[in-house]
């Protein structure tokens, strides 16, 4: 007998009459999960009880009912994951993972180069087609690895996204984000997937590929909804860029396993083969890598433009403005 999928099952953290609340949304229905204050709280109950999350809400039962749209719209909505000590969320991600992503990798690297000979990034792309989706239980080629910061770098939806004054740009990347928590023997746990903007600076990587790492230390955003279980295969959205409330880029970027060079399994694999990330209790927030990059398409970002990115069958749109913080140069003192 064919076995029949679960109703997709959707979880967002808020602020409800003064205190924190999470919300699961079911057949377009959203309603407080009772006694459950946050995401983290609700998946170490369910690692504890040896079930799962959907489990581990019946168990608990839901309460009243409650306008998601309407809190987004009113700042309530919180990322849909964080951890008391913002120095246990460890954000990374990995590049060059989909079907397509090295044009737009390549057009920024290959502006003076010979078009023969092949970049450092058609080659890691190449590596992937070639080796990025092993069997199961099987180690395939590592990815391109990138860090991004702790938890204080994760920006809520509808939040401003920060560019420091030394970053030559501010540019969005639609992508999926893994949620991961792990259990008290370092096991990673997988909690869902969201919608992610991995906020970077293009330009400076464009200078030269080792400027990769300087140019992924930014503040990125996730949610404002995270999808219990599997993610599907092909995953469709909408990445676009607003000025004055005006669109003046927009472009479907494509997403989900059938889209990409890597397996989930296998780029998960080589994150959490280090025993640094596996810390007992700590979470992970993974980007999975994009392929639509508005940079690529000779787009300049302003202060004050939206980034949108929505897809289902993650719910509400991931929305965050441009913003700008002074950092000045730093002066280091001798004890």
């Amino acid at each position: 007998m064919r076995s029949v999928s679960p109703t997709p099952l959707r979880l967002a953290q808020l602020r409800h009459q003064g205190r924190r609340a999470v919300a699961a949304t079911s057949e377009g229905v959203s309603r407080l999960i009772r006694d459950t204050a946050t995401v983290l709280d609700l998946a170490n109950a369910a690692i504890a009880s040896g079930h799962g999350l959907r489990a581990e809400i019946e168990k608990r039962g839901l309460g009243e009912t409650v306008d998601l749209a309407a809190a987004l719209a009113a700042g309530e909505v919180l990322a849909p994951i964080d951890h008391p000590d913002p120095s246990h969320v460890m954000v990374a991600g990995t590049g060059l993972t989909h079907l397509g992503s090295a044009e737009g990798r390549d057009k920024m690297h290959q502006d003076l180069a010979d078009l023969s000979k092949a970049t450092d990034s058609m080659k890691m792309f190449r590596m992937g087609l070639d080796g990025g989706r092993p069997a199961p239980g099987k180690e395939g080629v590592q990815p391109e690895w990138f860090y991004k910061g702790d938890g204080s770098t994760l920006i809520p939806p509808q939040g401003s996204l920060p560019s420091p004054s030394f970053a030559l740009d501010a540019g969005e990347e639609p992508e999926l984000a893994g949620i991961y928590v792990n259990g008290p023997d370092g096991t990673p746990w997988r909690i869902g997937f969201a919608l992610g903007n991995e906020f970077s600076d293009h330009v400076t990587e464009r200078q030269n590929y080792l400027y990769l790492a300087h140019s992924k230390l930014r503040v990125s955003a996730i949610g404002p909804e995270l999808l219990v279980g599997e993610a599907p295969a092909d995953i469709r959205g909408t990445s676009r860029i607003l000025r004055q409330g005006k669109v003046i880029w927009e472009k479907p970027f494509l997403t989900g396993e059938a889209n990409m060079s890597h397996t989930i399994a296998n780029l998960e694999g080589h994150h959490f083969k280090y025993q640094l990330f596996r810390r007992p209790g700590d979470v992970n927030v993974h980007y999975y890598g994009t392929a639509t990059l508005s940079v690529s398409d000779g787009v300049v970002t302003e202060p004050g433009d939206v980034f949108e990115i929505s897809a289902e069958p993650f719910g509400l749109p991931l929305a965050n403005p441009i913003g700008r913080v002074d950092a000045p140069w730093p002066v280091v003192k001798v004890l």
